[in-house]
């Protein structure tokens, strides 16, 4: 693909820091990190979505050995890591070909956890208090 972002960091065409290549594979910094950790893992081959990945083609699994390799290398594979895959606008993809995150270094997920978990249990006593108001 010509245009695509992703093709000419691949190609060498744009600069990028690079943390792993295979023949299936390319690996980068993210230019914009939302963590301390901020990995993208970028199919060479131009697969515009998730959703675009043929019937029976490995890739996902290379990705996720990539992903797995590249954690222990940065010494966060015992303490944990995000490795997460945008689909289309509504999921957040802004790059249509084909990336999975590696995001460690903060706990900001767990931080999303614990609120998501509290708006829970909060909700749920509103709702009763709701119905015993109208019953």
């Amino acid at each position: 693909m010509t245009d695509c972002i992703f093709c000419k960091i691949i190609n060498g065409q744009l600069p990028a820091k690079k943390v792993y290549q295979d023949e299936l594979t390319c690996a980068f910094w993210d230019a914009r990190p939302a963590s301390p950790i901020h990995i993208l893992i970028v199919p060479r081959h131009h697969i515009p979505t998730l959703n675009d990945v043929p019937e029976g083609d490995n890739i996902l699994a290379h990705l996720g050995n990539v992903a797995k390799k590249i954690a222990r290398d940065l010494g966060v594979d015992k303490s944990g890591y995000r490795f997460f895959i945008n689909v289309n606008r509504g999921g957040g993809q802004v790059v249509y070909h084909l990336h999975a995150h590696l995001v460690a270094g903060n706990d900001v997920g767990m931080l999303f956890i614990k609120a998501a978990v509290a708006c829970a249990v909060i909700w749920r006593k509103l709702v009763k208090l709701f119905r015993r108001q109208h019953n």
